[in-house]
Formats: structure tokens, C-alpha cells, sequence
């Protein structure tokens, strides 16, 4: 049913890079279909992450309390005992004050309140898994969302099979955009030695820290690196890197806390190998540019999910998998080396992981809410 009205959507889900990042690239899909005066709005935790993408993406935003349902011990999980209902509670009433149209989730603990208020209000809710393996919050989503969005056939086996549908994971069209040109210019780069990408995710990741600037003497004599640490673990990497005579943007050594996707965006169209974490938005990311990775799966990931992400990727030959405990100075050098001086592999690869890049998964996503906005 048409309206004259806007329609009003909220976007929920946080956390991490990969929970927010796929809410705007349906945002945008939803102001290109249904014009600029469509309104939005996230309800979510906050987070230093989802601020500054809201932020840059112009929709506004408020913010719950959201407890975390942990399957370990944790004192943590007695102050998120009294979170839940009283984030549940924070929900129903922004979503009173706003009633939206739909609601579209990305799942995750972050958005369980806010998925569960809109049921109450009976608002449409789509939401999205992004992981090979469902996680136990998203599990639970599916039981109430309208339409269930995958990006793995093996996640398909989690939902209802008349509300489940495997769409891939939503990544924002900007990513296509990045120049090799500019990102030498941008972080001064040699255009005669190859360039190595590293991601640790938009937490960071430790272990790949220091395992990478150990390795920083030797794989500097052949090439560059840019290395996003996280916010967390920038000051020790570069602490660690200085202890070894490598000053941050010198050496061809050139770490970052963040980029940003304008400056991501360039630095993966220019890098010849990626070494990532397997979360689902960064493999989108990697798959939609088509770029050779070694993918290092957070051992400690719910459900194991980046381990399953990775093995999928693998199991194409799209990427490499080293685990954690696999990251010694030798092994892991020598399967850098191993894929720089193989142009033919990192060709194959490259062309085996966009089998996971879905062009059109922000589109279909928002076309479902369209549907269900307007029944």
C-alpha cells in the first residue's frame, strides 16, 4: 500500500565494523528506491563504531542498554542479566515515540531488544546473518523477523524454511570505488614492490599485531604493508615497530588505528594480498574488490563462525587459512612469500572469492522491506 508520508525505517544491530557497516549499504539502497525524504533511524549500542558510521551515513541514532548472552562464565553476565529487560524496555518505547514502517536487524545481541519491541508493535522485521554458521542471538531473531536474509547455504538450515532466503552479505557500493593511484599518494607508496593489506577487523586483533611486526624486518626488504591495528592496539604496535627501528610511515611500514572506508577503500584496491580476520563483512569486502587473502580466524568467535567463514572461503580456493597458533615467525613468512612470488595462485584465488560477493544483496534486501512495508 502506497503512502504520502516518508516511510521511517530503523536499522539495528553493533558492536563491531561487521554489524553496522551492511545497516547503511541497505540504508542507502532503500533513499536510492524509495527517495532521499525516506527517514531513518538506529537503535543500538554505543559504541565509538556505531556513532561515526552513523555519524557519516547522516542517520540519526539512539542508544539501549544491550547485554550479551555469553555461553562462558563471566561476572559481566550478571550486570547483562538486568540489561536485557531494561534495554527491552528502552525499545519499546523509542520504537512508540518513532513508530517506523520496518525494521531491518543485522542481528546479533545488540539487536534482540529492539527485534522483540518491534514484534510486540507487530512493525515488519527483516533481518541478516552474515556468518557461515548462525549465531545464537540471530538464532533467536529468526524466530520473530518476517524475512531472514543468509549469506551461506549452510545457514539456510537454521531458519524457517518459508521465511529464510540466501541473499549474501550487504557491502557498501563505495568499496568498489578505490583507485590503486590514489593510495599511493595517500600513504606514499612504492609502486616497484607489492603491498601487503592487513585487517584485523574494526576491533583489531593482537595477535596479528605483533605476529606482522615481527616479521616487519624481513618482509620489508621486498614490501609495504599497511596495517589497521584496531584503536585498542595502534600505541603498542607502533611501540613495538619502533623497538625494531621502524618508525610508523617510514620503511614502508604504515600503520593505522582505523581507515576509514575512503581510505580502505584505495588501500584494497592497491594491495596484492590481503591478511584479515574472517568475519563476514571484511570477506565481503575482500570478495567484492577480489583480492587473494590469508584469512586468521578468531579462535575465541562465538559458534566458531569465522573459523566456518574461513574454511567456506578456502574450500573454493579463494583464500588461505592459518590459524592463531599457526602464526610463527617462519610459517607465517614463508606463506607470504609463498603467494607474492605465485601470481597464477593469487590470480585463481582472487577469482575464486568473488563467488562470495553478492552485487546485489543491499538491493534485495531492501526490496524485501519495500514489500513488506507496503502489504
Amino acid at each position: 500500500m502506497e503512502q504520502n508520508k516518508p516511510y521511517r525505517v530503523v536499522v539495528t544491530g553493533g558492536g563491531s565494523g561487521g554489524h553496522v557497516m551492511p545497516l547503511i549499504a541497505v540504508a542507502e539502497s532503500l533513499r536510492s528506491k524509495l527517495g532521499p525524504q525516506t527517514e531513518f533511524l538506529y537503535i543500538g549500542s554505543k559504541g565509538k563504531i556505531e556513532q561515526d558510521a552513523m555519524n557519516g551515513a547522516g542517520i540519526p541514532a539512539v542508544f539501549i542498554l544491550t547485554g550479551k548472552m555469553r555461553r562462558y562464565f563471566s561476572v559481566q553476565n550478571f550486570a547483562d542479566f538486568f540489561k536485557i529487560p531494561l534495554g527491552f524496555m528502552q525499545a519499546l518505547w523509542y520504537l512508540l515515540r518513532y513508530m517506523p514502517d520496518a525494521v531491518f536487524s543485522k542481528g546479533g545481541y545488540v539487536a534482540v531488544p529492539v527485534v522483540l519491541a518491534a514484534w510486540m508493535y507487530r512493525i515488519p522485521i527483516v533481518t541478516q546473518d552474515s556468518d557461515a554458521v548462525p549465531g545464537m542471538a540471530t538464532r533467536i531473531l529468526g524466530k520473530f523477523a518476517d524475512r531472514v536474509s543468509v549469506a551461506y547455504p549452510t545457514a539456510m538450515n537454521y531458519f524457517p524454511a518459508g521465511s529464510v532466503a540466501l541473499i549474501g552479505n550487504p557491502v557498501r557500493s563505495d568499496v568498489l570505488s578505490g583507485d590503486a593511484a590514489q593510495a599511493r599518494n595517500l600513504f606514499n607508496l612504492d609502486e616497484a614492490k607489492p603491498t601487503i593489506l592487513v585487517l584485523g577487523g574494526s576491533l583489531g586483533a593482537r595477535v596479528i599485531d605483533k605476529a606482522i611486526v615481527t616479521l616487519l624486518p624481513k618482509l620489508l626488504q621486498e614490501t609495504q604493508v599497511i596495517h589497521q591495528t584496531g584503536e585498542a592496539h595502534y600505541a603498542e604496535t607502533v611501540e613495538l615497530s619502533k623497538e625494531l627501528g621502524i618508525e610508523p610511515d617510514s620503511h614502508g611500514y604504515f600503520p593505522r588505528a582505523f581507515l576509514p572506508m575512503d581510505e580502505l577503500k584505495h588501500a584494497l584496491a592497491v594491495a596484492d594480498l590481503v591478511v584479515s580476520r574472517a568475519g563476514a563483512n571484511a570477506i565481503a569486502e575482500i570478495a567484492a574488490v577480489g583480492k587473494p587473502a590469508i584469512l586468521i580466524p578468531l579462535s575465541s568467535a562465538a559458534n566458531d563462525e569465522q573459523r566456518m567463514n574461513a574454511y567456506e572461503i578456502a574450500r573454493v580456493g579463494g583464500a588461505l587459512v592459518l590459524e592463531d597458533g599457526n602464526l610463527g615467525e617462519n610459517i607465517f613468512f614463508n606463506k607470504i612469500t609463498e603467494l607474492l612470488k605465485d601470481g597464477e595462485l593469487r590470480g585463481r584465488m582472487a577469482q575464486a572469492i568473488r563467488v562470495f560477493y553478492h552485487p546485489d544483496a543491499a538491493d534485495a534486501i531492501a526490496n524485501e522491506l519495500i514489500l513488506l512495508m507496503r502489504q
